[in-house]
């Protein structure tokens, strides 16, 4: 009977040491240096030591055949604007090839694996402006605390308003650099302290769109960055002006592989578990146009 119930607790416990050991001693990716995915469309992934550091980052040629860009559109569900959906459940959805996870968005909370607000396709609604396909698919619950990337029907993008016909709007919170330098200092917790981070930023010519994602709260594997830091990483790459969006555990990074499934490229991190994608408000992603032979 004892010897029946060590065994049972022995297998109870071993799979958990396993993860335990698997989650605080993963082996970080290899570096990857600028990967043409699309025409006009590149990625690296970046891996950092003290403190072990990973983040994503794709170059958008905004001149590239083909491009278009597109964001959730309107969903009503139960008096909310938007119907939640992981990253990848969007790209999927409406067969996109690359995506990442979009503006902050209420209600949200997140008590265990099990016990989070939104799942799919509960209501929630976006804090800023969003434009899917030319049309407002959400003005946003606090759009006066919210900054905001406008792309028109030709692929000019800027973070003022053009006077030009909008196709995609996607908003974040605060601008991270303009004009080339620091638009946000220390100061707070949420500041200063390091998160998974997602941010999206423009060349000085505005020709070149920036798309970046950082894994965090992954001890020995990715611990994240303050904003400052985050801000550092857009200018070291040639970010002339940049928001933040959503980052913690909305934070993902999504393309489509060779069977037009959902392919993650970073670590999402929902409810601290690596690779489990949170559903969210809205997403910004994009169309492109398959590598020539």
């Amino acid at each position: 009977m004892k010897k029946r119930l060590f065994i049972s607790i022995g297998l109870v416990i071993l799979p958990i040491c396993l993860v335990g050991i698997w989650y605080f001693n993963r082996p970080a990716p290899k570096p990857i240096d600028s990967q043409d995915l699309f025409e006009g469309i590149s990625y690296s992934r970046i891996v950092r030591d003290n403190p072990p550091l990973i983040y994503h980052l794709i170059e958008v040629d905004l001149s590239a055949e083909g491009l278009q860009f597109f964001t959730t559109p309107a969903d009503a569900i139960e008096g909310y604007d938007f119907s939640a959906r992981t990253t990848s459940d969007f790209l999927e959805e409406f067969d996109l090839q690359l995506a990442i996870n979009g503006d902050f968005f209420d209600p949200w909370y997140s008590y265990s694996p099990f016990n989070y607000y939104p799942k799919i396709g509960d209501g929630v609604n976006a804090r800023g402006l969003a434009v899917a396909d030319g049309q407002i698919a959400s003005e946003g619950y606090a759009p006066e605390f919210s900054s905001t990337l406008y792309i028109t029907t030709d692929n000019q993008a800027s973070f003022t308003l053009p006077n030009a016909p909008i196709q995609t709007a996607i908003s974040g919170n605060i601008m991270l650099v303009e004009n080339g330098d620091y638009a946000v200092t220390e100061g707070n917790s949420y500041l200063d302290n390091r998160h998974p981070r997602t941010a999206i930023a423009l060349s000085e010519d505005a020709s070149t769109l920036f798309v970046l994602v950082v894994d965090g709260r992954q001890p020995n594997y990715s611990v994240g960055v303050t904003m400052l830091e985050l801000a550092t990483i857009i200018i070291e790459h040639g970010g002339y002006s940049a928001l933040n969006l959503d980052g913690g555990g909305s934070v993902a990074m999504v393309m489509e592989n060779e069977n037009g499934d959902a392919h993650l490229l970073n670590s999402a991190i929902h409810t601290r578990i690596p690779y489990r994608e949170r559903p969210i408000a809205n997403h910004f992603g994009l169309y492109a146009t398959p590598l020539r032979n």
